[in-house]
């Protein structure tokens, strides 16, 4: 019988604090005939705060996922979630020109519409 040994990633008793690496959401990207559909997971994000710009062929969403259970006097015991600021830009194949844009933000996936105008 193999024994197997413990390796532990992280030592107990550290100091809990935001991690500082830059966090990636998640994104898929949908097209129907007259619109684009962006879906991005973002669990744990406040709503408001999230920016969306569109520009060009070039879809951009900004925002802060923040540890709410945070604390000085904590200490962890493991640490998977990334907690930063945010930036994800979707290349779309053409020129958005003339889109509207809708958002909704629904059990932690944000989805953006972009809805193609007649010329």
């Amino acid at each position: 019988m193999q024994k197997y040994r413990e390796l532990s990633l992280i030592r107990l008793g550290q100091r809990a604090r935001p991690s500082g690496r830059l966090w990636n959401p998640s994104a898929d990207v949908y097209r129907s005939r007259d619109e684009w559909i962006v879906k991005v997971d973002l669990a744990g994000i406040c709503s408001d705060e999230l920016e969306i710009e569109l520009a060009d062929s070039q879809l951009c969403i900004r925002g802060c996922r923040r540890d709410t259970f945070y604390s000085e006097d904590f200490t962890y015991h493991q640490m998977e979630i990334t907690y930063s600021r945010f930036e994800k830009t979707i290349n779309l194949p053409a020129e958005i020109e003339r889109a509207s844009l809708e958002r909704d933000y629904r059990d932690g996936f944000l989805i953006v519409r972009l809805r193609l105008r007649e010329k």
